[in-house]
């Protein structure tokens, strides 16, 4: 059990400490399920806007522009989400956080389910980006704030494939919902994560490393006694010792946390990270059941079927890095996968775009080493910045996610009269570039505590 002279009050070294002696227990896996239903669903809907759009389109008879600032909307409203978001996260717990996003996603959600024109649409997708925007990054925080240094890429990443399955998701009710009983339902089986909110409240503490940073001790003790409780419980034998405390600055959160001497060039490399991967990862992936049923005049099942090979590709990706981040490293891992997403794309571009099939393979193959670099960016962005500004750094980072996916669509939009090579070349470019800083200027984490790395 817990040990007597830790039940008064917990510091932040001593949260450290104890977190770091913790094996991956039943509970660490409750916790990352209840949280993953919740990322899965906002990976649903965050991608169910490209499955209505080829219905949509005919049938508001919308022009390309038109769709593209509809899906950018969104991400404009995800783009603000991050950051207020990742404020209340900071001021007022990751919990509630994340407990505030769930209900406004879930909520507008429904809402777009009413939509009765393009206007209406734009407006609800907006609203409901607030809370997209807001769940992922603040649920990375907590879950890497929970886990110890020991397999922490394999143990946060495996979570963060309940992302890309939620996209995979999406596609495949897609084909089912859409034709069966119309665009509308998509969004009202986004709405389903709102039924989580109690069960999160009631069987998840607020983080350990969180109230210690704020100077709540006693409250992180209570939270972490949690914890210890039922890791001990699921082990069924007494927890390892304690080893030595690593010293933890106590100091309040500022902007030398993001941009002073020792974060500045973490913080400009990893939004590179975010911007790169996502400009490639919506920028064509939410486009694509549109463009071949547009460009390529393929039946809307088909179109469909075609984008979901596309996010299938993008899972074995995930999966791929979720194995070995932790035996190759970040820094290595991203540099390579934004090579690998270069090559294909700028092949597009050198040999043409003639066929539906041609695009499928190639951007696949884009897609899926795109995918390692946009589900790693949630494992290492939050092991760059210190537990007193964790949650603003990511939201910060997450919030150039959000930028890129906004400009992406929109740039397809008004690019694709001009021939789909000039969208491959120019995200092939943007790729390379992304490999090219990732590989000089990135930190390697792997296998540290965060403490360790963001004193």
């Amino acid at each position: 059990m817990v040990a007597v002279d830790h039940l008064q009050a917990a510091t932040a070294a001593d949260v450290v400490a104890r977190i770091e002696r913790l094996p991956v227990s039943a509970w660490h896996v409750k916790a990352r399920i209840i949280i993953g239903v919740a990322t899965f669903f906002d990976a649903f809907d965050a991608l169910a806007i490209a499955f209505v759009l080829p219905v949509l389109a005919p049938l508001w008879k919308l022009a390309g522009p038109q769709i593209g600032f509809l899906i950018s909307a969104g991400y404009l409203g995800q783009l603000a989400g991050a950051l207020l978001f990742s404020w209340i996260a900071q001021r007022f717990g990751r919990v509630r956080a994340l407990v505030w996003s769930i209900l406004v996603l879930s909520v507008m959600s429904l809402a777009c389910a009413f939509a009765w024109d393009y206007q209406s649409l734009l407006v609800f997708r907006t609203l409901q980006g607030l809370g997209l925007g807001g769940e992922v990054p603040i649920a990375a925080v907590y879950i890497s704030e929970i886990t110890r240094a020991k397999g922490r890429g394999r143990f946060v990443l495996l979570y963060e494939l309940v992302f890309p399955i939620g996209l995979v998701g999406a596609g495949l009710l897609a084909r089912w919902v859409v034709p069966s009983f119309g665009w509308q339902y998509m969004f009202v089986i986004g709405a389903v994560p709102a039924f989580l909110v109690l069960l999160m409240q009631r069987q998840l503490p607020e983080s350990p490393r969180w109230l210690a940073a704020r100077g709540r001790a006693r409250e992180a003790e209570a939270a972490l006694a949690i914890i210890e409780r039922e890791t001990e419980k699921s082990l069924h034998q007494p927890l390892p010792p304690v080893q030595a405390a690593l010293a933890v600055p106590d100091r309040p959160a500022g902007w030398s946390d993001l941009f002073g001497p020792k974060y500045l060039r973490r913080t400009l490399v990893v939004w590179t990270i975010w911007f790169g991967a996502y400009l490639v990862t919506y920028g064509l992936t939410v486009w694509l059941p549109t463009i071949y049923r547009t460009v390529f005049q393929l039946p809307l099942e088909q179109s469909l079927q075609y984008g979901l090979i596309t996010q299938f590709v993008g899972l074995l990706g995930t999966l791929t890095c979720a194995l070995t981040i932790d035996r190759f490293g970040r820094r290595p891992w991203f540099a390579l996968a934004f090579v690998g997403a270069a090559v294909p794309l700028a092949a597009l571009w050198f040999i043409g775009a003639q066929s539906a099939l041609r695009v499928l393979t190639l951007v696949s193959v884009a897609f899926f080493f795109s995918s390692v670099v946009s589900i790693g960016a949630y494992l290492y962005t939050p092991e760059l910045y210190p537990t007193r500004a964790r949650a603003m750094g990511v939201g910060v980072a997450t919030a150039w996610l959000r930028f890129a996916s906004m400009i992406g669509p929109t740039v397809v939009g008004l690019m694709i009269g001009g021939g789909l090579e000039n969208v491959f070349l120019a995200f092939g470019a943007i790729s390379a570039v992304a490999a090219i800083v990732t590989a000089a200027f990135a930190v390697e984490t792997k296998n540290r505590v965060l403490e360790e790395i963001s004193p």
